[in-house]
């Protein structure tokens, strides 16, 4: 069937008609359901395109490296340790038309696409084939994850996530086509038709993802398609969000526009809290703040950053990947001053630390190359020296403060995990006094007046740090919390249930996709 390296371990290539139709959700459900069946299981995509990344080991030598949100996560549902082998391509795109290469976890350079393609493009794919060799040698399968549509003539002769990958693992294709948008049936045949020959013989099976409604009322078009194409249709998954983290920013708000995360979790908006996070044009790592939407009473606001937050309870600055240009652009639209008279609770998680901050020195302003001093917000009393060193690393905070503390972790105390990926040192500002500052989660942070700065990505995927932030917005807001009665949710769990109730995987040639007995 085409180029293979003979790899120990075979592989399911989960692909799509378009982005954003669910394929990495069906992966992670795949992940946790075949793990669940006793096979040692391994995600893998080739090629990431996303700001969403996670620290995790690397495969190739010591330390530690970046790989894209959807992989790590897809690990996680695997019940597998993630390394830089589950995505050794990430490009990371910073504006410009330029993204930040990223090969088996280490940052390289960044590039303009053309420059990638026409010089880096073949570096790329070796790693993507030995990161594969390596984990199909200690794995009992592969879920590979396609990115995009899988079918773009314009690209097939360089689509490492989809056509080489295919190609290079031998995979075994699933479809998955989303019906909530439409088009869904002229998506799956024209996909098909569209595919290189040698792909189109690989598509096992379609996956029909976010439906709404009575699956029946699509039985007679999946008796169409399926005689139409060849092709079953494992089949239709409803319209349901495990609440897995988001792999890029496709699932944001544009820039001017709000949207509320939270809000369907049945607490009437006058006993709920609302978070804000100003929606950064170069935002990065915004899954930071997805934990928090998951809790009863808790709405997370994406706003525009001119928007004010006149109706906000709290307020988070999420990561970005040119911290300057975004400084720049908070500043055009207002928000210093916005942030400046808001009285409630202030989080600034990596990049937004670093614009809360005093200075920035040594700074890359977009499209001049130049380095240069700029002025921060000033809530926190640092400031940040920029190199072209880069921290990657998982980490372990002591997270110890006191009850009477003025800061948005008040009161907290345990071991809080995260990881750190950021450019930048962030030190006390010439003249301030160490005494005058907390640092609740080590050195890497700074709280005072209300405002806390840190660099620990996932702060808020720890209980403990939720649960205080939580506390004192509502404190702050002047709002009775309301319990929590229905618990944690699991997020990989929904995700298998969601696949395991709904599709039948007997149709592909896999181990672990064999008719499970009743």
């Amino acid at each position: 069937m085409g180029e293979r390296d003979d790899p120990a371990a075979p592989t399911l290539l989960v692909a799509g008609t378009a982005s954003h139709v669910g394929k990495s959700t069906v992966a992670a459900g795949l992940c946790r359901q075949l793990a669940d069946r006793g096979l040692s299981v391994a995600p893998y995509k080739a090629q990431n395109m996303s700001n969403n990344a996670r620290a995790v080991p690397s495969a190739t030598g010591e330390g530690w490296g970046e790989i894209g949100v959807s992989q790590y996560v897809q690990a996680r549902a695997a019940r597998t340790p993630a390394t830089t082998d589950c995505n050794p391509v990430l490009l990371k795109p910073r504006g410009a038309g330029e993204s930040q290469l990223v090969l088996d976890g280490e940052a390289v350079d960044h590039y303009a696409v053309g420059e990638y393609y026409d010089e880096h493009w073949a570096a790329a794919r070796a790693a993507a084939v030995d990161a594969h060799r390596r984990l199909a040698a200690e794995h009992d399968l592969i879920v590979a994850e396609g990115a995009g549509a899988a079918a773009e003539p314009n690209l097939a002769h360089r689509d490492l996530a989809n056509v080489e990958t295919a190609r290079f693992a031998d995979a075994e294709i699933v479809l998955v086509a989303d019906v909530e948008r439409g088009g869904m049936f002229a998506s799956v045949v024209g996909t098909l038709d569209l595919l290189p020959d040698d792909l189109r013989e690989r598509v096992a099976g379609v996956v029909v993802t976010k439906f709404r409604g009575d699956p029946d009322l699509l039985a007679d078009g999946i008796d169409w398609l399926e005689d139409r194409t060849g092709v079953p249709v494992l089949g239709v998954l409803p319209y349901d969000d495990p609440g897995l983290p988001e792999e890029d920013s496709v699932a944001l708000p544009d820039a001017d526009e709000r949207r509320v995360l939270g809000a369907d979790d049945g607490v009437a908006p006058e006993r709920s809290v609302t978070v804000a996070v100003p929606r950064l044009p170069r935002v990065s790592n915004a899954t930071d703040v997805e934990p928090l939407a998951r809790v009863p009473g808790v709405r997370v606001a994406w706003v525009p950053l001119e928007a004010g937050l006149d109706d906000a309870d709290a307020v988070v600055l999420p990561g970005t990947k040119n911290t300057v240009d975004d400084l720049l652009a908070c500043r055009e639209a207002g928000l210093p001053d916005a942030l400046a008279a808001f009285d409630g609770p202030v989080v600034g998680l990596c990049g937004g630390y670093q614009l809360l901050g005093q200075r920035l020195l040594g700074a890359d302003v977009e499209g001049t190359g130049d380095a240069e001093a700029v002025e921060g917000v000033g809530l926190l009393p640092v400031r940040t020296t920029f190199s072209e060193a880069k921290r990657v690393e998982a980490v372990e905070r002591e997270l110890s403060t006191a009850e009477a503390a003025d800061h948005p972790l008040a009161g907290a105390a345990g071991t809080v995990a995260g990881y750190e990926i950021h450019m930048g040192d962030s030190r006390l500002a010439d003249g301030v006094d160490p005494a005058s500052v907390i640092r609740p989660l080590g050195p890497e942070s700074v709280a005072v007046d209300g405002v806390l700065g840190t660099y620990l990505h996932g702060l808020f995927e720890n209980r403990v740090a939720r649960e205080a932030f939580v506390a004192r917005t509502f404190a702050a807001a002047g709002v009775e919390r309301p319990s929590d009665a229905a618990g944690e949710h699991d997020p990989y769990e929904a995700a298998a249930a969601l696949v395991a109730d709904n599709l039948d995987l007997s149709p592909l040639d896999l181990p672990g996709c064999e008719v499970v007995p009743e």
